[in-house]
């Protein structure tokens, strides 16, 4: 049985979104708690590896993302909880580990399964923001009721771009001139149903929202979820010229790992079940895929993420003009990793560091960076077409080990809000805690200009990484792992670097 839904919610439209806002404005009283309070804005990307230029990629073209690490705090080594994306998205969004939501896969809700646990929108909109979600944020579906969670954590409906249901249809137009559900789908955009794709509708909202609280002066918590790179791989074709197939290497360790336990393998069915892949008939489980095929999937991968990079700095570039630049948080991170053809793995359901490790930073204004200047921008966007675009480096970077689930007491922390108490074991029966770190001693907060330099112990940290049948746990430079196996225990640890 659900839990009562919170007071002073309406059953608003999604095609109102924008008029409900101030509907909610008008009838609401925002806390004493919020005045002066940081904005938030969390962006969060669906199954982004740190394949990007601030992480030391010599290829993808990732400027505004680059951009925004440079006034950023980077953490090197961040990982998810899972990588998968409903587990990873709900664990981080509560702080609570999955092994406490109860979720693995697809096909139960926390709040039914597990306990009526608060989560990071639920607790600001708690303390007189306004909570807003676009695009992809929770997972779809069971796993947050079939309405992103809400009425709980957002202040009216969650948005969804309406071409988001084409992602998986025939929309690909292969060698033959038909159309097909391919992996590969590079796309001219005035040939595509309504002539955008989800990705493009989400910044379009997302600014409006914006634009709209830049009016309002209320405190706000936005959250942007982007689609790509999550296959299939659609996105404009255009973007396929930064990465000529011959500047596209393999993975530099392609091979499947002799004596690697068959439990540690993930078959990839996902991608397999594409009609492009289908067409090659690779074997089943390890394949391989053939050699011009696995770099036809990496170029479209590093396109995804380009494309990615331009919704990202039209955002925040938004962001710069309505000069909210100076009064919110950004965190940019992604729900897990993807393989590209490590250890002969590909895409995600894996414990391998590619499929597990994760981008992400934290923009602070005055604290990550100086506050900008009258008239002076920190997010201009930036053309990754344009070939003059020099490489950022980030503002400043930890190489500590740390978890998305440690997000929860952190933007709590950041924004001057009360931290939730480390959670009892167990903590089924307690709606507010977190099971994550306070990441706040990464963060100096006197003046930036006297204290360059974040100094970090790399071997203080411990990573507990969780599956349905595998435990990890991850030391600085070791790795200990557990698998059941009709409640028998296999143990191999600590693996060598070509088997995790």
């Amino acid at each position: 049985m659900l839990p009562p839904s919170p007071p002073g919610w309406r059953l608003l439209g999604l095609g109102l979104v924008l008029v409900s806002v101030g509907a909610v404005l008008e009838a609401s009283v925002q806390a004493d708690s919020a005045t002066g309070a940081l904005n938030v804005l969390l962006i969060i990307v669906d199954d982004l590896r740190p394949s990007l230029g601030c992480y030391g990629d010599k290829l993808v073209r990732s400027p505004n993302i680059d951009q925004l690490a440079s006034h950023s705090l980077l953490f090197q080594n961040a990982f998810a909880q899972q990588a998968v994306c409903a587990p990873s998205r709900v664990s981080f969004l509560t702080g609570r580990r999955p092994d406490t939501t109860r979720l693995y896969d697809f096909n139960s809700y926390w709040r039914v399964h597990a306990g009526n646990f608060s989560t990071i929108p639920q607790y600001f909109k708690e303390n007189g923001y306004l909570t807003m979600s676009v695009g992809k944020v929770f997972h779809p579906g069971i796993s947050s009721n079939h309405s992103d969670d809400s009425p709980y954590s957002w202040s009216f409906p969650p948005y969804h771009p309406s071409s988001e249901k084409y992602e998986n249809t025939k929309t690909c137009r292969g060698q033959d001139g038909e159309l097909h559900a391919n992996l590969l789908c590079p796309v001219d955009i005035v040939d595509v149903p309504e002539g955008t794709l989800p990705d493009k509708q989400s910044t379009e909202q997302a600014i409006r929202l914006l634009e709209k609280m830049k009016t309002t002066g209320s405190p706000f918590f936005l959250a942007v979820g982007y689609h790509k790179p999550h296959i299939p791989f659609r996105y404009p074709k255009e973007f396929q010229k930064l990465y000529p197939l011959e500047n596209i290497t393999l993975a530099p360790d392609p091979q499947v790992p002799d004596g690697l336990p068959p439990v540690a393998y993930n078959p990839w069915m996902d991608i397999r079940q594409r009609e492009d892949v289908q067409a090659l008939n690779i074997s089943v489980p390890y394949g391989p895929i053939p050699v011009d095929f696995q770099r036809k999937i990496r170029q479209s991968y590093f396109a995804s993420v380009s494309y990615l990079d331009t919704q990202v700095g039209h955002l925040l570039s938004t962001l710069d003009d309505l000069q909210l630049a100076n009064n919110t948080i950004i965190v940019f991170t992604s729900d897990h990793g993807w393989a590209l053809g490590e250890h002969g793995e590909w895409a995600k359901y894996s414990n391998f560091d590619v499929t597990t490790r994760v981008p992400l930073m934290f923009y602070v204004p005055g604290k990550t960076a100086l506050l900008p200047k009258a008239g002076e921008k920190f997010f201009p966007y930036l053309d990754p077409f344009n070939s003059t675009t020099e490489l950022m480096e980030p503002g400043r970077q930890t190489m500590d080990l740390v978890e998305l689930v440690s997000l929860f007491p952190t933007l709590a922390a950041l924004a001057g809000l009360q931290v939730p108490p480390h959670c009892p074991v167990p903590s089924f029966h307690v709606e507010l805690c977190r099971e994550g770190q306070n990441l706040l001693k990464h963060f100096r907060f006197h003046d930036v200009e006297n204290d360059p330099y974040l100094r970090s112990n790399p071997r203080s940290s411990i990573w507990l990484e969780i599956s349905l049948c595998q435990r990890v746990i991850r030391l600085w430079n070791f790795w200990f792992m557990v698998w059941w196996i009709n409640q028998e225990l296999t143990i191999t640890g600590p693996p060598s670097r070509s088997v995790c």
